[in-house]
């Protein structure tokens, strides 16, 4: 779970004199479910954490809807999360794209641009969540693998490694990172 937020900054646009503004994020949640889980254990995971107190009507859920995603993105839907849901597919493309309410997302664009917000202090990873641990570890370890036919991979390869909580915290990013208007209001939240 990513949370952004609108800085107002202490300082003037010389051109239009308006207040210069940031945006900041800050991972609030992150969990990974036990290897194995079945697939409806994780749907009511997902549906007590989106219809918590806090969290109803001010959040959208953004799911990796790739390889097994079609049918549990239909578990998703009839569990009434109450929020909107937006299935991605992670490709290896060279764009990103939208059919039928589907995104097609580079995971190269995804990682990236991830890193790129912890690099400009964009995104903040409390510490104080148990899993930020497991998740820096894997942000650390995620690598760049170039075949032999110059196809690009981006993921942890070694033998017990995961990438699914850095690749999940990279999918809040991008949908959080989107420039319309957020649906759940402008005013702070006091993050920084």
């Amino acid at each position: 779970m990513v949370e952004r937020a609108e800085l107002i900054l202490d300082e003037r646009d010389y051109v239009t004199y308006e207040w210069r503004r940031a945006m900041r994020f800050r991972v609030m949640w992150v969990e990974r479910m036990r290897l194995g889980t079945p697939y409806p254990a994780v749907v009511e995971r997902v549906r007590q954490v989106m219809r918590g107190p806090r969290m109803v009507g001010r959040c959208e859920l953004v799911m990796d809807a790739t390889g097994l995603g079609a049918p549990v993105l239909d578990m998703l839907r009839a569990a009434g999360l109450g929020c909107r849901i937006t299935p991605v597919l992670l490709t290896g493309g060279e764009r990103e794209g939208c059919v039928n309410g589907v995104y097609h997302v580079p995971k190269r664009d995804l990682i990236t641009g991830m890193q790129a917000m912890l690099e400009r202090q964009e995104l903040g990873l409390p510490r104080r969540l148990a899993a930020v641990k497991d998740l820096g570890r894997e942000i650390a370890g995620l690598q760049v693998k170039v075949s032999e036919r110059g196809r690009v991979s981006y993921g942890a390869w070694g033998e017990g490694e995961h990438d699914d909580l850095a690749v999940a915290t990279a999918l809040a990013c991008w949908r959080a990172k989107w420039k319309e208007r957020p649906f759940w209001g402008t005013r702070s939240l006091g993050l920084f």
